[in-house]
C-alpha cells in the first residue's frame, strides 16, 4: 500500500488548502485513512480520520470545526479540507493507512504511512 500526499503550501492566517492523500495498492474499502500532523519541537498530532467501512469521520481537538475530511471511492483519494487556518497548523501533513475499521488518532494502528506535504500559515 502506498499513500501519496500533497496539496500544502503557504497561506496566510484565516486562508484554506485542500490536502490530497492518493492510496494505490488498496482501496478504501479495505483502509481507514488519517491524517497526522508534525511540527519542530513537538510531538506527531493525529489531525482526522475516516474509516472504511462506512466513512465515519473523526476529528482530533486542533481539527474540529474547521477541518473537514471526505473521500473519493472512485479515484481512491482522501482530502482533508482545511479552513481557517492558523500559524499553529504550520507542520508537515502525512497521510497514513490502517486497517482497523475505526482506527481512531493513534499512529500505533497505522500500518502504512506516507511522505508528507508542508503547510506553512504565515503572513
Amino acid at each position: 500500500v502506498q499513500l501519496q500526499a500533497s496539496g500544502g503550501g503557504l497561506v496566510q492566517p484565516g486562508g484554506s488548502l485542500r490536502l490530497s492523500c492518493a492510496v494505490s495498492g488498496a482501496t478504501l474499502d479495505d483502509y481507514s485513512i488519517g491524517w497526522f500532523r508534525q511540527s519542530p519541537g513537538k510531538e506527531r498530532e493525529g489531525v482526522s480520520c475516516i474509516g472504511s467501512s462506512d466513512g465515519r469521520t473523526y476529528y482530533g481537538e486542533s481539527a474540529k470545526g474547521r477541518f473537514a475530511i471526505s473521500r473519493d471511492d472512485a479515484k481512491n483519494t482522501v482530502y482533508l479540507q482545511m479552513n481557517s487556518l492558523k500559524p499553529d497548523d504550520t507542520a508537515v501533513y502525512t497521510c497514513a493507512a490502517s486497517r482497523f475499521r475505526l482506527p481512531g488518532l493513534s499512529g500505533a494502528v497505522y500500518e502504512y504511512w506516507g511522505q508528507g506535504t508542508l503547510v506553512t500559515v504565515s503572513s
